[in-house]
């Protein structure tokens, strides 16, 4: 009899807490081949909390994250490397590293026994921050960019790393109109063509809905909803989930999400 091995992502009965508040209880969710995810929440809700923990950079209080089959606790951190990648939100760069350096520190999983970088390294750095519309940057001190430019660097380490699952914190912050549409482009075409899987936070639901393929609110109470985009990005929900309500106007084959006016 062959043994089937659970491939990609797996949370079962996942409870959050911070200090005595319950953000997260119960979430049971499986993350699939070319899945992309939006985690929609108001400040406060869990959703860095949860990214933090599918990276296996803090303990759940309750539950399991599996990576194919096997708990993150178990992984070695290098093949845990080479199976997801993070993007944190927010960065604080106290050494005037090169934006190229930066990038080839997300090769590191990669080396084994080798110590410095291979030229199929560089290679991979190199494409990753022309993918990213950053390349002439490599050679400047990351210390001397700016917000969005830093962020495009941070995101061009992450395709460095070459994993089949991205955790992403707010990708598209401190990007310009262009960059922000050009970001989720990239990462449909990711998991559309290539088989990743992205787990995104994001608050701009527009940009979200218009690359998701499911969705994961979380109230900030410990209750959450998951499923495919449309099912789960429908303004009932959405304006329990965010403390405001929720508009959606349909133009075409678009859905466009509007803040209304509550009334008086």
């Amino acid at each position: 009899m062959t043994v089937q091995t659970e491939v990609g992502m797996h949370v079962r009965n996942l409870q959050l807490r911070v200090a005595d508040r319950v953000l997260v209880d119960g979430l049971d969710w499986r993350i699939g081949e070319g899945e992309c995810w939006c985690v929609i929440g108001r400040n406060g809700a869990g959703k860095s909390t949860l990214l933090r923990t599918l990276a296996g950079l803090r303990p759940a209080e309750d539950g399991t994250v599996a990576m194919h089959g096997k708990s993150i606790a178990d992984w070695p951190l290098q093949d845990l490397a080479r199976e997801r990648a993070f993007l944190p939100q927010g960065r604080n760069d106290a050494f005037g590293y090169r934006a190229i350096e930066m990038v080839l520190t997300a090769r590191h999983p990669y080396h084994d026994a080798a110590y410095w970088e291979s030229d199929d390294d560089h290679a991979a750095a190199q494409e990753a921050l022309r993918t990213m519309d950053v390349i002439e940057l490599a050679e400047r001190d990351i210390r001397t960019l700016s917000g969005g430019e830093r962020q495009r660097v941070a995101m061009a380490a992450v395709l460095a790393q070459d994993t089949p699952l991205m955790l992403l914190d707010e990708p598209t912050s401190a990007l310009d109109l262009a960059h922000q549409v050009g970001m989720m482009k990239l990462l449909a075409e990711l998991c559309r063509a290539r088989g990743r899987s992205v787990v995104m936070v994001s608050h701009d639901l527009n940009l979200a809905h218009g690359v998701a393929t499911h969705a994961l609110l979380l109230m900030g109470d410990g209750r959450w909803h998951a499923g495919p985009v449309d099912e789960v990005m429908q303004a009932p929900l959405l304006s329990a989930c965010l403390g405001h309500p929720i508009e959606i106007v349909r133009h075409g084959q678009r859905a466009i999400y509007l803040a209304a006016e509550e009334e008086r």
